[in-house]
């Protein structure tokens, strides 16, 4: 079965919002992964991979901290490359949005009435209408 718009959107912007709220502080990834679920209903389970691959790809780094109620939690921050990856694709993502709005919005806005011109053939043209 073919994925959803939907689907396809939230894998799109998926690794953008993670290097965002990387952005703001560090986190570990079930945090990441609730407040993805909370705000694009993303599941879990997609995080643990993409969390891995930014790690390979150099974007985010990761440091333990310990726990009084439990083992330790692996952080996550982003490394200069994340953060120069999280401006390209802020940029690529406001361009894209333009881009979609503009198409969407061609239709919407209604025509210019057009304007009659008091030329000689108007007024002969509108005289014979009567």
């Amino acid at each position: 079965m073919p994925e959803t718009i939907e689907i396809q959107l939230k894998k799109g912007v998926l690794t953008l919002c993670v290097l965002a709220l990387l952005n703001r502080h560090d986190s570990y990834a079930y945090e990441i992964a609730s407040t993805l679920s909370d705000a694009i209903d993303m599941g879990e389970g997609t995080i643990y991979p993409l969390m891995r691959r930014m790690q390979s790809d150099g974007q985010v780094e990761t440091y333990l901290v310990e726990s009084t109620s439990g083992p330790s939690r692996k952080y996550y921050r982003l490394t200069d490359a994340g953060r120069r990856a999280l401006e390209a694709q802020t940029s690529e993502w406001r361009a894209f949005v333009t881009a979609v709005e503009g198409v969407m919005n061609a239709d919407a806005e209604p025509a210019p009435p057009v304007s009659v011109v008091n030329t000689p053939a108007a007024t002969a043209e509108r005289g014979a209408e009567q």
